[in-house]
């Protein structure tokens, strides 16, 4: 599952993060980093989409005066 981690040190490191950052604050903290992860998907989606333009839509650069 990830890696040469087991089940048991899995449980170990849930253990060690409830007793430092307890209970109460675990669900603030999932919240945090969820909300974090979601925007960094969607500034890389919205990097892919400039550059997709970028690439089909050419610039002033790229014209030719007559």
């Amino acid at each position: 599952m990830f890696g040469s981690l087991g089940l048991p040190d899995l449980l170990i490191i849930l253990a060690i993060v409830i007793l430092i950052f307890g209970v109460n604050k675990l669900p603030r903290l999932g919240k945090g980093l969820g909300e974090g992860i979601k925007n960094f998907k969607d500034s890389v989606k919205s990097g892919n989409n400039d550059t997709q333009k970028s690439d089909s839509d050419p610039g002033p650069e790229s014209v030719e005066p007559k």
